[in-house]
């Protein structure tokens, strides 16, 4: 089988997904009676073990078989979850978050390098990446529907059944790992320690990774400015949410062929910050606004935020998998899964400090983060690509 039945699969296992950042934190408090300061520092530890573990992860996939590899950590992750069934305290919640959490990132990274072990051609990975993710949209906002039925029960037995069926949708994804077929083999030898001295590579990597802002800026951000610093509605910020889910879900395909060679993602990452950035500044003009012209600005601001993130997700694949070593890209793509969740980790504060602190000023600061970020990219991206190895495969079309 091909690249299509682990879409599929993704697709199930993004149900579960959804299903689960839906209830766990009722979960964590009202059903396993945990204090909110455990749960946060639980998840602080898992998430900084998932930085640690993305590119040894990652590069398991470049020793063995990646199907291998992303099944082993998928069934590690199924257990995982069907195991806080059975938390009874501090210690038991924090080895299964760890256990749970800390492969996330690395899963990650070896099922892009399987994905791009399947598709050969540089556009085609990209494109296939797309449909991953729209898939993977399609799933995470069917399982947060489920997930709000849990929260209106709420009682334990249907948390519990939350819990078993997101087990159940991480066994369907490892099952579909191993169906497809087996990647091509790659000429020259893995090196995971060979990505952590490709300073051009990390450089690129850093600097795009910043536009992953742009998750914060709607989930931390747009709620906290609308409740703080407006007289909109709170509702408004789900409106928002719903126009980047169908946006994302309609137009992430068609904008893979805005970053089908390594330069093409660089001239997208920058008009992908100036949108980001135009979003910022619109956001600003509404402090203390009310009425229907000052929802049209929110409105227009989110679309502008729409195209940013389809922008960088796209800009992200076509440079992290365009200017990789493929002997190597499973090392490659855990380093590019480990920058994310790093800016992601502070995301929520950036956009908490900056609004809280400045108001209206922090948006402007924000969008001056997202111009600065990727006003490098294209010279970066130039030099990252004059130091491939010429015996290596380009990876890119005419």
């Amino acid at each position: 089988m091909g690249l299509r039945v682990l879409l599929w699969g993704r697709g199930v296992s993004a149900l579960g997904d959804g299903l689960w950042f839906t209830t766990w934190a009722l979960f964590f408090t009202r059903v396993l009676g945990l204090p909110l300061v455990t749960v946060g520092v639980g998840m602080a530890v898992a998430g900084a073990a998932g930085l640690i573990a993305a590119v040894p992860l990652g590069a398991a996939a470049d020793r063995f078989d990646p199907r291998l590899v992303l099944a082993a950590i998928t069934v590690v992750r199924a257990c995982a979850m069907a195991s806080y069934l059975a938390v009874d305290g501090t210690w038991s919640f924090l080895a299964a978050t760890v256990a749970f959490t800390a492969p996330a990132n690395g899963g990650n990274a070896v099922r892009t390098a399987l994905i791009t072990g399947l598709v050969a051609d540089q556009a085609a990975r990209v494109r296939a990446l797309a449909q991953q993710r729209v898939a993977q949209h399609v799933g995470y906002a069917v399982g947060a529907g489920l997930g709000a039925l849990v929260l209106t029960a709420d009682d334990p037995s249907t948390y519990a059944l939350a819990i078993t069926g997101n087990a159940i949708t991480f066994g369907v994804l490892a099952v579909t790992a191993l169906a497809v077929r087996e990647p091509a083999p790659v000429e020259g030898t893995p090196r995971a320690r060979a990505v952590l001295a490709d300073r051009p590579y990390l450089a690129v990597v850093a600097v795009t990774s910043v536009l992953s802002l742009c998750w914060a800026m709607l989930s931390t951000g747009l709620p906290l400015w609308l409740s703080r610093s407006t007289d909109l509605p709170l509702a408004l910020s789900g409106v928002v949410v719903v126009v980047s889910s169908v946006g994302i879900a309609v137009f992430q395909v068609p904008f893979a062929r805005f970053a089908r060679t390594p330069d093409q993602a660089a001239r997208t990452a920058v008009r992908s910050g100036i949108a980001l950035a135009a979003s910022c500044a619109l956001l600003a003009t509404t402090v203390g606004g009310s009425g229907a012209p000052v929802v049209a600005v929110v409105v227009a601001a989110a679309a502008l935020h729409v195209v940013g993130e389809l922008g960088y997700v796209a800009a992200n694949w076509g440079l992290s998998v365009g200017l990789m070593r493929d002997e190597s890209r499973g090392a490659y793509q855990g380093v590019n899964e480990a920058a994310t969740a790093t800016v992601q980790l502070f995301g929520p504060a950036v956009f908490t400090f900056a609004l809280g602190g400045f108001g209206a000023g922090g948006w402007l600061a924000a969008g001056a983060i997202f111009l600065v970020a990727v006003a490098p990219v294209p010279a970066l991206t130039r030099w990252a690509t004059r130091t491939r190895e010429p015996a290596m495969p380009s990876n890119t079309t005419p």
